[in-house]
């Protein structure tokens, strides 16, 4: 990224000299690197600041497009707060929207996303993997549904991306977003993917004034970031961090008595929520300077509001005071975790 910020300043779509041609060569490459991970075509990636404006350009872009014809929208309990707000949002402005339950796993029903689906549906969004459980849907069966029935498939990939393969024609999703943080790239940098084809996904633009990104987004390109989020990709296709550590910190909190929130094998090994048994906050006292751990996802950790994914997977309130979120990454160590598990034994006792 570093050459970006200094002597290749140029604007991506400045298109008369070789300033802008190196910047924009750079986001090209980019470009291509986004797509080989998502195995798609070039041009169906746009740049953006990553997952949260993805989620809201894509619903808000459609419900516009089809409102006229057809305004009925599915989604689950368990969506991460961009999709979830969004489409209450939409309700206001004569959206009809269906939320999904998850069972006591956090896994849908595939019977009950079919019967949902009526002449009116135009959209199903449902994230692959959820991002305060790490539980992962079964997106091939969603994806038959969706194409079955006519009815466009996006999938919230944030999570998803550089912990599972992630291939949007083998699993059949029309939609998806990422965004560069997640994989070790910069923040506030992200892209969306939009099917060109079969069908093809035409999305109306949130943001007007510039010819950036076709049309679809406008304002200069963040091409710094924009590189780093490529890189990040073309080092996740070969890396792809399915932490192995998550079972070993996982058997020591279950023997210290603790519960493991989520479906026990459909599940990615990065998050691991745990209800500890007592009070949280209470038992983060002591630790909060050792480790860093959080109630649930950073974007609504600071609500103090119930943790809207427990809910739905039908915990109670009580239980949903002692539950707390912890994240590996692919720097853990085995001393890290072997490091946590002490911590845990000892604010425990």
């Amino acid at each position: 990224m570093l050459p970006y910020f200094k002597s290749h300043f140029g604007n991506a779509h400045s298109a008369m000299h070789e300033f802008g041609w190196k910047a924009n060569g750079a986001v090209e490459k980019a470009r291509k690197q986004v797509a080989n991970l998502l195995n798609c075509e070039d041009n169906e990636i746009t740049f953006n600041s990553g997952s949260s404006e993805g989620l809201n350009y894509a619903l808000k872009g459609l419900y516009e497009k089809f409102s006229k014809h057809k305004n009925h929208i599915i989604t689950v309990k368990t969506e991460h707060v961009a999709v979830y707000e969004t489409c209450k949002y939409l309700e206001l402005k004569g959206a009809e929207v269906t939320y999904l339950d998850v069972d006591k796993d956090g896994k849908i029903d595939i019977a009950q996303l079919k019967a949902s689906i009526r002449p009116e549906t135009f959209l199903a969004s449902i994230m692959i993997v959820n991002n305060e459980t790490g539980v992962v849907q079964d997106m091939k069966a969603i994806s038959d549904v969706c194409k079955d029935q006519g009815v466009i498939l996006m999938s919230d990939a944030t999570q998803a991306i550089g912990k599972v393969s992630l291939d949007v024609q083998a699993l059949g999703i029309d939609i998806t977003v990422i965004s560069a943080h997640k994989i070790y790239g910069p923040k506030g940098v992200g892209a969306l993917y939009a099917r060109r084809k079969s069908p093809r996904v035409s999305i109306l633009p949130l943001m007007h004034g510039g010819s950036q990104e076709e049309g679809k987004r406008a304002g200069t390109l963040n091409v710094p970031g924009i590189v780093g989020l490529g890189k990040a990709c073309e080092m996740a296709k070969t890396n792809i961090n399915y932490h192995p550590l998550s079972s070993k910190l996982e058997q020591a909190l279950i023997a210290l008595g603790c519960k493991i929130i989520g479906h026990f094998d459909d599940r990615v090994g990065n998050v691991v929520n745990v209800c500890v048994g007592i009070n949280i906050h209470e038992f983060l006292k002591p630790i909060n300077s050792k480790i860093a751990v959080s109630l649930g996802s950073a974007c609504s950790s600071g609500t103090g509001k119930p943790s809207r994914v427990l809910t739905a997977m039908g915990l109670n309130s009580e239980e949903m005071k002692q539950c707390i979120r912890i994240s590996l990454g692919k720097y853990t160590t085995s001393d890290d975790v072997d490091r946590v598990i002490k911590i845990f034994q000892e604010a425990l006792k």
